[in-house]
Parts: C-alpha cells; sequence; structure tokens
C-alpha cells in the first residue's frame, strides 16, 4: 500500500535517502538544495539512519568525501547546486574514471555571473560530458522515483557510473505537492546493498586508487567508461521496468505526450513539461496536431529513441533553459538536431533558450512557440534556428 504525503521535492529526496540509509552522506549547504542535507541531518540526529553525516568545509571536499567512502566499498551520496556543482568539477571526473556509483541530489539553479538563486539547467548541463548518468525530474513526484532508481542503475557491474538525480530548483524544491511513497521494506529490497568487487578495505580483490595513467592505457579506460553509459541504456529500462512493477509508476528515456499523429512538437527537459502538456491539450481542443517529448534521461542521451519518435514530425522547437554560448543554440538542441541527423526525412527544427535565471514561462509563451512552428508547417519556411524567449528586447521577436 503506497504512503501518500505532501511533500516539497527536497522533502521527498531526503526522504528516499532515508530509506536507502547509505554508509556516508558529505554535506555542504548552498541553495537551493540546502534543505536536503538540513532534513538528512535530523534524520541522523534522531537515529532514524546509520549514515556517518560528515560535514565538510566545501563541495570540492563533500564530493571528495564521497569518492574515499565509495572507494573504501561504501555507499556515498551527497546534494549540490549551481556554483556548488561548479566547484565540485574536477572531482566529478575523478568519480566518474574511478567508476564510483555515487548518487547525487542536484536542484539546478543558474551559474553567475550576475549572481542569481533562481532555476535553470546551465548548472549540471555545464557538467554533461564529466561521465555522470544524468536524470530530469518534472515534479515532486518523480524526483523522488529518480532517486530511488539512481542507485540500481550506478550501481551496477557492467555499469558502475556516477548519477546525477535533477530537480528544478524552487519550482520543484521547494514547492509542496502530492505524492506517493513506497513501503521502507520495499524500498530496501528494491535498491538492495552496495557490495563491489573490489575496494581499498574489507575486499580480497585490491583497488588501485587514483595511479597515473600513461598513453599506453588511458585511452583504453576512456572506451571502457564509454562502454559503460552505453550499457547503462540498457540498465536505466531494466530498473524501471522493477520499478513499474513495484509501483504502477511507468519511466523511460523520455515520455511522449500526443505525440501519435503529431505535426508540430516541442521537446523539452523538467518541470516545464507541465506548462507544455496543458497548452497541448489547449491546442488539440482547437484541431492543431502537436505534442511534446519531456526528456527524463540526458546522459547516457537516447538519441536513437528520440530520432524514432521525431520521425513523423514536421516541426520541432527544442527547448534549452541553458544557454550553450556557441552562437547557435544551447546543449540540449546540439543533441536532439544531431540524433535526427541521419533520418530520412528530417522535420524542421529551431532551438528556443527560455527561462535562464527563472525567467518565467507561461502556457501563452508555449504557445507562441506552437504557433511559429505551425507557421513553419504553413509556409515551409524555418526562419532563426537560433531563438530566446522571455527576455525583454527592443528587437523583433522570432518566437
Amino acid at each position: 500500500m503506497a504512503i501518500r504525503e505532501r511533500l516539497s521535492g527536497n522533502e521527498a529526496v531526503a526522504f528516499a535517502m532515508k530509506q536507502i540509509n547509505p554508509d556516508v552522506f558529505a554535506a555542504f549547504p548552498i541553495t537551493p538544495s540546502t534543505e536536503i542535507p538540513q532534513y538528512f541531518a535530523q534524520y541522523a540526529a534522531d537515529g532514524k539512519v546509520d549514515t556517518e553525516f560528515v560535514t565538510v568545509e566545501s563541495e570540492h571536499s563533500s564530493m571528495s568525501t564521497c569518492i574515499g567512502a565509495e572507494a573504501a566499498g561504501a555507499r556515498a551520496i551527497t546534494a549540490t547546486s549551481s556554483c556548488g556543482l561548479a566547484y565540485m568539477y574536477e572531482v566529478l571526473y575523478v568519480a566518474a574514471s574511478m567508476r564510483l556509483p555515487i548518487v547525487m541530489a542536484v536542484a539546478n539553479r543558474a551559474l553567475t555571473g550576475p549572481i542569481n538563486i533562481n532555476n535553470d539547467h546551465s548548472d549540471s548541463m555545464g557538467a554533461r560530458d564529466a561521465g555522470w548518468i544524468q536524470l530530469y525530474a518534472e515534479n515532486n513526484q518523480e524526483a523522488y522515483d529518480n532517486y530511488l532508481q539512481a542507485m540500481p542503475i550506478g550501481e551496477d557491474q557492467d555499469v558502475r557510473l556516477p548519477v546525477m538525480v535533477c530537480q528544478d530548483g524552487f519550482i520543484t524544491s521547494h514547492a509542496v505537492e502530492n505524492i506517493e511513497l513506497v513501503e521502507d521494506e520495499l524500498v530496501k529490497g528494491f535498491v538492495g546493498e552496495y557490495n563491489p568487487e573490489a575496494a581499498l578495505v574489507g575486499r580480497e580483490q585490491p583497488l588501485a586508487v587514483g595511479p597515473y595513467d600513461t598513453c599506453p592505457y588511458y585511452m583504453e579506460h576512456k572506451v571502457q567508461q564509454a562502454e559503460a553509459m552505453k550499457n547503462a541504456k540498457k540498465r536505466i529500462l531494466e530498473v524501471a521496468q522493477a520499478f513499474e512493477k513495484m509501483t504502477g509508476r511507468k519511466y523511460s528515456f523520455f515520455e511522449e505526450y500526443q505525440m501519435e499523429d503529431a505535426e508540430a512538437a516541442i521537446v523539452v527537459i523538467g518541470s516545464t513539461a507541465g506548462t507544455a502538456r496543458a497548452e497541448v491539450d489547449a491546442l488539440r481542443a482547437e484541431g492543431k496536431k502537436v505534442g511534446m517529448i519531456k526528456v527524463r534521461v540526458f546522459r547516457p542521451f537516447p538519441a536513437e529513441e528520440l530520432a524514432a519518435a521525431l520521425a513523423h514530425v514536421k516541426a520541432v522547437a527544442v527547448m534549452d533553459k541553458s544557454e550553450g554560448f556557441a552562437a547557435d543554440g544551447g546543449p540540449l538542441f546540439y543533441e536532439v538536431r544531431s540524433a535526427c541527423y541521419d533520418l530520412e526525412k528530417r522535420p524542421m527544427m529551431i532551438d528556443v533558450v527560455y527561462g535562464l535565471g527563472g525567467r518565467d514561462c507561461a502556457t501563452e509563451d508555449i504557445g507562441r512557440v506552437y504557433a511559429r512552428l505551425l507557421k513553419m508547417i504553413e509556409t515551409g519556411e524555418r526562419g532563426p534556428v537560433y531563438n530566446h524567449m522571455g527576455q525583454r528586447d527592443l528587437r523583433e521577436p522570432t518566437v
């Protein structure tokens, strides 16, 4: 029997952490993820977990602590946001290259400067090539569910990669929603125990940590990491199927909404999917063939599957809540456009950078994107590929 509750996204993730009862939590606060270690610290103080709760002096230290703990054979977790994630940059690569399945909760927040504490995806997108699996949540329920699925994915022997569980800062991290929690015993059985084959202590097989990788070996190890990320695709689906059997809640690489006969589609990540879904319903009621794809798994990127889902669509807008500063689009756009390159008939595609630093995105904004796509279909003219939406500007708007 599911447990019905009302929790913020941060509370939901901290509750999932409590149910898992990891060996080590390395904690350093940063808005808007601060509540996660705060809630967990209370669980530790109340004796509700057996976790070694380590308060450190920086985010670099928190990830370094997790690396040491995982290398010693312990299950280690942390949480961060924005500049905290950026401060970990060096050791994010270390965690992935050492194949340590640390699970980190990320409450997505804009990177400075100027200083901004509100939501966009620039922090985790900045770390997209660090070798971490990345899962994104639309709402509090998904943040909780993704966290429960993260360890069975990352700890699989054919994967052994760290996982970021991302949610939109303040939008989901602090907003309270109805949520269904899984019973503690079911969580324990689903997540299982962490028992790596090799570790610094307590294992027959010794583990070398931090060796100098010379030219004859380095590339082989990078290829092994790349293969592990490929293996993660299969494992993500296996874990999702087991989770659906336990809870009835279905997950995959992405969600398709009203895509069966869609001619115009939006591809989006995170909480904006709820806004887009409402606008799709309104436009469908007017007889317009529109749809949406909400990306849940950004790393590994489901290129083949996404291309198949978009193969019949005439016009696509990829919505980036992160600026790529490449003068031609954002990171999600690059991935989606590349995925569709080998299609026999590619859809017309544009990028819309929006919502930076917490800028609002309402249903009417999504409506303008669909209006642009429908006009593209009608005229056959794509217009500007690289667009920004929602900023104050004296120029003629493209979206």
